[in-house]
C-alpha cells in the first residue's frame, strides 16, 4: 500500500520488528530463486513476519524464503516491471489498488489462484477472471492528529476533508507527495472520491463544481505542507509521533494510517492507557495490498507455495502486529490493540481500480501542477 514506508513495521518507533532482508538465505542461494529449494519474495521495505511463523512455513514446505526489500511500493513496482523478463524473485508482494493496473497492464504477474482464495472477503478480491494477484492485507489511509496539541490549544480535531480547509487548521497539516508516496497518492484519491473531478461529489463543499482540484487549491492556501514520503511526514514533521516529538515537529496533523495510533501505544515504553494520536475518520481512503507470482519466476512452484502461505490463518493472524495492516481472510483474528486504538473506518472513501487506472496519471500531473508549482 505504500509508501515511502507504508507502515510502522521496523520504522515507526523503530523497535521490535523482524526485518528479514535476507531471511532464510544461504551462501548457495541465487537471486531470482535459482536454487530450486529457495523461493524469493520481492517486496517494499515494510515487509515483516514473525520468525517462528516463517520458520514453520519453511519446515512444512521444504522451501527456504529469501526476501529482497526494494524501497517503497511505487519504487518496488516500477523496478519489478523493468526487470520482469529476468525478475529478481518469484513472488512480488506490495502492489496496492492505487498501482494495480500499472502492474497488470505491464504483464508483471502470471495466473495462479492460491489455496484459501475462497476465504478472502469479496470486497477485497480483484482480477477474478485471471487470478494474477492475491489480496493479502488492507488498511485505511487517514489524517492522524496529535491529541495533546488540540487539547492544549482547546481546539476540536478535524474529522473530515471539509474541516481541513477551515482557517483554524491553517499550517497544521503535512502530507506526502502524491507522485512519490503511496499514502500521498491514497490521500489524493480519497479527495477525488469525495469531491469528484469537477462535477459530482459526496461532499457539500464540492457542490460548487470545483471538484478535487478546487479543494486542493483551498488546502494549499490553508498551508498544507508536502514532503516526499511517509517516514519524513510522520517521524520528522508530525508532532504526535515519538520521532516527531524528539525532532521538535510542529505539524499536529499528518496523512498516515488508521493503524498508526495502536502502533504508538504498542511501541511506547511505558505503554500509555490511551493512544496519543487519533484518526479523522472522515478523511480515510481504503487500500488493499496484493501479491502475485512473477511472470518469469525461476521457481514457480516455490512461489505458489509461498502465495498459499500468505492466505493461511497463521500468517493472516500474525500480520497485523508486524505490518500494522488488517487481514483479508474471513474470520482472521484482529489484535485487541487494533480494536481498541485503531479500528477500521466505518465509511472510508473507495474507488474502483478501473477508475484509478483511467485517471491516476492525469490526476497526479494535475495535482503536481496545482500543489507543487
Amino acid at each position: 500500500m505504500s509508501i515511502t514506508s507504508k507502515r510502522f513495521a521496523a520504522v515507526v518507533v523503530g523497535l521490535g520488528m523482524v526485518g528479514l532482508s535476507a531471511c532464510g538465505s544461504s551462501d548457495g542461494d541465487q537471486a531470482g530463486g535459482g536454487d530450486s529449494r529457495t523461493v524469493t519474495l520481492v517486496s517494499h521495505n515494510s515487509w515483516a513476519v514473525s520468525k517462528d511463523v516463517l520458520a514453520a512455513f519453511e519446515k512444512e514446505s521444504g522451501y527456504k524464503v529469501r526476501v529482497l526489500e526494494d524501497g517503497d511500493a511505487g519504487q518496488a513496482v516500477n523496478k519489478a516491471i523493468l526487470t520482469k523478463d529476468n525478475p529478481q524473485g518469484d513472488v512480488f508482494f506490495g502492489v496496492d489498488n492505487t498501482l494495480l493496473s500499472r502492474a497488470l497492464d505491464n504483464g508483471l504477474f502470471q495466473s495462479y489462484e492460491p489455496k484459501g482464495s475462497d476465504q478472502v472477503l469479496p470486497e477485497y478480491r480483484a482480477d477474478q477472471d485471471k487470478h494474477r494477484v492475491t489480496p493479502v492485507d488492507t488498511g485505511d489511509i487517514c489524517v492522524n492528529y496529535d491529541k495533546a496539541y488540540f487539547s492544549e490549544h482547546k481546539l476540536t480535531p478535524p474529522d473530515s476533508f471539509d474541516d481541513l480547509i477551515k482557517p483554524e487548521y491553517k499550517n497544521l497539516l503535512v502530507t506526502e507527495n502524491a507522485s512519490t508516496s503511496s499514502p500521498g497518492l491514497g490521500f489524493l484519491l480519497g479527495t477525488a472520491a469525495a469531491y469528484g473531478d469537477g462535477a459530482t461529489s459526496r461532499s457539500s463543499e464540492a457542490e460548487s463544481g470545483g471538484g478535487w482540484q478546487d479543494y486542493w487549491k483551498k488546502l494549499k492556501a490553508n498551508g498544507v505542507k508536502v514532503v516526499d514520503g511517509w517516514e519524513q511526514a510522520y517521524n520528522e514533521e508530525f508532532s504526535g509521533s515519538a520521532g516527531g516529538k524528539k525532532a521538535g515537529a510542529d505539524r499536529p496533523l499528518v496523512v498516515s494510517y488508521a493503524s498508526s495510533p495502536p502502533a504508538e501505544v504498542i511501541y511506547a515504553d511505558p505503554q500509555p492507557k490511551t493512544a496519543p494520536t487519533g484518526v479523522a475518520e472522515g478523511t480515510c481512503f481504503r487500500q488493499v495490498e496484493y501479491a502475485g507470482l512473477l511472470s518469469n519466476a525461476k521457481n514457480a512452484e516455490g512461489g505458489k507455495a509461498l502465495l498459499d502461505f500468505l492466505l493461511t490463518e497463521r500468517f493472516q493472524a500474525d500480520m497485523p502486529l508486524n505490518m500494522f495492516v488488517y487481514p483479508v481472510v474471513e474470520g482472521a483474528a484482529v489484535p485487541e490493540e487494533f480494536v481498541k486504538f485503531g479500528p477500521q473506518a466505518e465509511d472510508p472513501e473507495t474507488m474502483d481500480p478501473a477508475k484509478i487506472a483511467e485517471n491516476r496519471d492525469d490526476w497526479v500531473k494535475s495535482w503536481t501542477s496545482l500543489v507543487l508549482k
